[in-house]
C-alpha cells in the first residue's frame, strides 16, 4: 500500500463512522437550515445517527477574484503571504492591502485545476486563478472535516486529464455529517495518525529505492562473484589458467607471424599493487591486451555521411552502435562504395566471430558477429575485437561488462557522454582469466541465475 493510498484509507474509515466510536448523547446536526437540494445516494455506510448533504449546500464558496494577483506581482519578501493552488503551502508575498483576504475563521481552499486542498487559518492574497475558497455553514460542519472530505473526494480527479475544472465532479457528492463533536473527534484522531503515515511514507521511499536497486544490485553482485572464482567450485582435474595462457599467446604469434595482426610493444609486469581483489590459486590475472586485437573506428572525417550511397550490388555496409546496442547485425541503411573501402577501410572490415563494442554514449554494449554478415566495416562509435581461437567469448564478455564499463565511467570524469577509455589504458586492464571448462560453468551457472534479477525487476 503506497502513502497516498494509506492516508486515503484512514480518511475513508474516518467518513464510515469507524475511525473513532460514537456517543450517544452527541447530538446529530441540525440540517434543517440546509438549502434543500435532492442528495445523491451517498456511496458507503455510515452510522443511523449521522446526515447526508451536498457538499455544496453546507459550504459558502468565497469569490476570489478581487484578492487575486497575476504570478509577475510575486515577490519573495513582502508583508502578506500569497496562496495559490500550487502544492507550495506559500507561493510568494505580496504588498498590497487592498487584495489581502481577511477572515475570521480558517477556511479550505481548493485548486480546481490541481486538486490541491489546503487549510488556511491567516490573512493571504490569492495567487491566479483556480484558487477556490470555502467556509463550512457554522454548527453543521467542522472546517478541518470540511479539508479531509474533499482531500478525500477529490483523489484520483489529478488524472481527469488536462488543464480542467475538477470541482464540478465533487461539488454533487453525498457528503456524510456525523456529530459536529464527533467530527471534532475524528479529525483530531487523524492528525494523531497522519505523522505515522508520514513516517510510513520515509520508510515506504526507502524501500521502493531499495527494490529498484535489488535486482542490479543482485546481478552485479553475481557477476562479481563469478570474476572472483566464488560462483563456482573449483576442479583440480580441470587443470589451471597457465595451460590456457601459453596456448593464447602460442595464437597470438601464429597470427602475428603471419601478418593477420601486428606485433605490439611487450606489456609491463603485473605487480601486487594492480590486483584488485584474490582469485582462486588455479587462475591466472592477465592484462586485457593479451586476449586478442582491438581496432576503433575511423577517425574523423575519414568516414562522413557525405560518403555514403544507396545499398548495390558493389557496397560495403558501414554497421553502427545500435547493431552492437540492439544486438542485431541487420540493422542499419549507411553503405560506401567498394573503390573506397578497397582505397581506405579495409582495417576497419568486421567479419563474423568479431566482437563490436559500443564506445561512445552508451558505452560497451558487445555483439559477437554471426555468420554470414554483410561485409562491412566499423564506424567511429564502434570497437571491434579480434579474440584468440582459445578465448571463450561468452566469460570474456561477461568480464567486459562488470570491469571495462565500472573503468569507462569512472575515467570520462563525470561529463556527460561517456565513452571507452584511451586504447593504452583499456589494454592494461587485468582479467581473472580461469580454467577454460571453468570458464563454461561459470557462464552457465551466471545463465541460471541472471533471469531470477529479471524477474524481480518485474516485480518492482
Amino acid at each position: 500500500m503506497t502513502p497516498e493510498q494509506l492516508k486515503a484509507s484512514i480518511i475513508f474509515s474516518a467518513l464510515q463512522g469507524k475511525l473513532v466510536e460514537q456517543i450517544d448523547e452527541e447530538p446529530s446536526v441540525d440540517t434543517s437550515k440546509i438549502k434543500s437540494k435532492k442528495t445523491e445516494a451517498i456511496e458507503f455506510d455510515i452510522p443511523e445517527k449521522w446526515k447526508v448533504a451536498h457538499i455544496e449546500t453546507v459550504t459558502t464558496s468565497i469569490a476570489s477574484k478581487q484578492y487575486q494577483i497575476a504570478a509577475s506581482e510575486f515577490k519573495t519578501e513582502g508583508k502578506h503571504p500569497v496562496v495559490s493552488q500550487s502544492k507550495e503551502y506559500v507561493i510568494g508575498y505580496c504588498d498590497d492591502d487592498s487584495k489581502l483576504f481577511h477572515h475570521e475563521e480558517p477556511v479550505v481552499i481548493f485548486g480546481d485545476h490541481t486538486t490541491e486542498v489546503k487549510y488556511i487559518d491567516f490573512d493571504f492574497v490569492v495567487g491566479a486563478d483556480g484558487v477556490k475558497i470555502f467556509e463550512p455553514i457554522s454548527n453543521v460542519l467542522s472546517v478541518k472535516f470540511l479539508k479531509y472530505v474533499l482531500e478525500f473526494y477529490s483523489t484520483g480527479l489529478e488524472n481527469v486529464g488536462g488543464y480542467t475544472r475538477h470541482y464540478k465532479y465533487i461539488k454533487d457528492k453525498a457528503l456524510p455529517l456525523p456529530p459536529l463533536e464527533e467530527q471534532h473527534r475524528i479529525v483530531a484522531k487523524i492528525e494523531e495518525l497522519l505523522p505515522l503515515v508520514d513516517r510510513y511514507a520515509a520508510s515506504y521511499e526507502k524501500l521502493e529505492q531499495f527494490n529498484a536497486k535489488f535486482p542490479e544490485d543482485m546481478k552485479k553482485s553475481i557477476l562479481q562473484y563469478a570474476i572472483q572464482g566464488k560462483l563456482v567450485e573449483q576442479r583440480p582435474e580441470e587443470g589451471s589458467a597457465e595451460e590456457l595462457y601459453k596456448a593464447i599467446q602460442e595464437e597470438k604469434q601464429k597470427l602475428i607471424k603471419e601478418g593477420k595482426i601486428k606485433k605490439e610493444k611487450p606489456l609491463a609486469e603485473i605487480t601486487e599493487d594492480e590486483i584488485p581483489f584474490d582469485i582462486p590459486e588455479s587462475w591466472r590475472w592477465v592484462r586485457f591486451a593479451e586476449f586478442g586485437s582491438y581496432k576503433k573506428g575511423p577517425f574523423g572525417s575519414a568516414l562522413t555521411k557525405s560518403m555514403f550511397v544507396p545499398k548495390g550490388k558493389d557496397t560495403i555496409k558501414v554497421y553502427e552502435q545500435k547493431n552492437a546496442i540492439q544486438k542485431d547485425a541487420t540493422l542499419g541503411e549507411y553503405y560506401i562504395t567498394k573503390e573506397y573501402y578497397e582505397k581506405s577501410m579495409t582495417g576497419f572490415e568486421v567479419h563474423s566471430g568479431d566482437v563490436i563494442v559500443s564506445c561512445a554514449g552508451t558505452i560497451g554494449e558487445t555483439f559477437i558477429m554471426p555468420d554470414n554478415i554483410e561485409k562491412g566495416i566499423i564506424n567511429q562509435a564502434l570497437m571491434r575485437m579480434q579474440l584468440m581461437p582459445s578465448v571463450y567469448k561468452p566469460y570474456f564478455l561477461l568480464f567486459f561488462d562488470v570491469v571495462l564499463k565500472k573503468n569507462a565511467i569512472k575515467s570520462s570524469k563525470g561529463s556527460a557522454i561517456k565513452n571507452i577509455p584511451p586504447f593504452d589504458e583499456l589494454k592494461a586492464y587485468l582479467v581473472p582469466l580461469p580454467p577454460l571448462a571453468e570458464q563454461h560453468r561459470i557462464v552457465a551457472k551466471i545463465e541460471e541465475l541472471l533471469p531470477y534479477c529479471d524477474r524481480l525487476v518485474k516485480r518492482c
